[in-house]
């Protein structure tokens, strides 16, 4: 949750006057209590609960392989593993996890095969030897079915790696299912400068904007179409989510998709502050706050913040703070800085506010901070060039327009929800 003052301060007047008024209490909670449920739409479905309810008729007669981890669950709890597992005329033969893990708990490490406990089957490892299944792997699969949540980022890993798989079954000549899940960061707005064509990689898989505002499987049919893939292509679509439903509006719990992304806010905050870590920044990793902090031995806190909050950032505050991560960057050395706090959700633009503190750090730390390290996950060395020759980060967003506006046209084709 994000450590907004005003609510809470609405808490406290409220039950104040419910004391003496109780009608006030009735429609103080249903107000207060009912803002997010109004976007719920009696809650989403995710793929995996669509397939249930088609008594996984998509999959009857198939040989089918898993890409999944942590996240791939059923609105019961209930892994998508298991649910597999023992689905009626469906075959699972094969589980293939990603970065972090099966588990999700593997952290800035490479991840080995394994086996899953519960099944027997193998877990080939899409984060370790190699990123993409081989044919071996997939040598008796009819099917490779595609279950994680995404964080709504084009440097998060789980893009390329369904990208990546979609190119080996296509090669393999079996098809791709895609169990679709909420961009958790909502599907209308975009941020962020297109990736440079020469600068694709495994954060990067296809030239599109830092965050944009796609599910899974509108990306799987964008990536199949515009690379050319020839996948045999099929999404299973949820029901009951729109477009501008963050993911706190869809009755879904959350569930962390990797170590560091142990919160919604966090989520909102990582496109943003993520680019900093190349250019020499603590961004909490290691902390119990990832996201939520940055600094760095050589930040003096207080003037940071107070730089940062005369920039009037929308959506955001900041206060000065030290910590010292366990691990990471800077692990056991005591950093300056500050912490993030997410005040009004709705205005927030990470990536402007990701600018903004790259702007502040590179005029305030010329010597200590790497400016044009970030262009690693930014993905824009016009955007890096225009930081380093002092342009200002208002200005720099305002140029990135007219590209995010050619991606809308081309992601206007591959929309599956409105």
């Amino acid at each position: 949750m994000s450590r907004n003052r005003a609510p809470q301060r609405v808490f406290r007047y409220g039950f104040r006057a419910a004391r003496l008024y109780p009608l006030a209490l009735l429609l103080w909670v249903a107000t207060f209590s009912g803002a997010r449920a109004v976007a719920q739409s009696g809650g989403t479905k995710t793929g995996i609960d669509v397939l249930e309810e088609q008594q996984f008729m998509p999959l009857r007669g198939k040989r089918v392989g898993l890409i999944t981890n942590q996240t791939g669950v059923d609105s019961a709890g209930r892994r998508t593993i298991d649910v597999l597992a023992h689905a009626e005329g469906v075959k699972l033969m094969a589980i293939f996890g990603p970065e972090h893990g099966l588990a999700g708990k593997v952290e800035d490490s490479t991840v080995a095969n394994s086996t899953d406990e519960a099944t027997g089957l193998t877990v080939f490892s899409l984060f370790g030897e190699t990123p993409r299944p081989t044919p071996e792997m997939l040598a008796n699969l009819d099917a490779l079915v595609f279950d994680i949540q995404d964080a709504g980022v084009r440097f998060y890993t789980y893009v390329t790696t369904m990208g990546y798989a979609m190119e080996e079954a296509a090669k393999s000549h079996i098809s791709f299912f895609v169990l679709d899940r909420p961009n958790p960061l909502g599907g209308d707005v975009i941020e962020g400068p297109m990736l440079d064509g020469d600068r694709v990689s495994f954060v990067g898989y296809f030239p599109m904007p830092v965050r944009y505002a796609m599910t899974l499987g509108e990306l799987a049919q964008m990536f199949n179409a515009e690379k050319k893939i020839g996948a045999d292509l099929h999404v299973i679509a949820m029901k009951n989510w729109r477009r501008n439903d963050a993911y706190d509006a869809t009755g879904l719990r959350w569930i962390a998709p990797s170590p560091n992304l142990r919160t919604l806010d966090q989520a909102f905050l990582y496109p943003g502050v993520e680019i900093l870590q190349a250019g020499g920044v603590s961004v909490g990793r290691g902390t119990d706050t990832p996201f939520e902090l940055l600094g760095a031995p050589w930040i003096r806190g207080a003037e940071l913040a107070d730089a940062l909050n005369d920039r009037s950032i929308a959506g955001v505050r900041f206060e000065a703070a030290q910590f010292t991560p366990r691990t990471g960057l800077y692990a056991g050395q005591l950093c300056g800085g500050v912490s993030i706090a997410i005040v009004r959700r709705e205005v927030l633009r990470p990536m402007r506010m990701g600018m903004e503190i790259a702007g502040l750090l590179r005029r305030a730390y010329p010597a200590e901070f790497r400016a044009g390290k970030i262009v690693e996950l930014l993905g824009s060395q016009a955007a890096v060039d225009a930081l380093l020759g002092g342009d200002a980060p208002g200005r720099i967003v305002m140029v990135w327009g007219p590209e995010q506006d050619a991606f809308r046209t081309t992601r206007a084709k591959y929309l599956i929800y409105r």
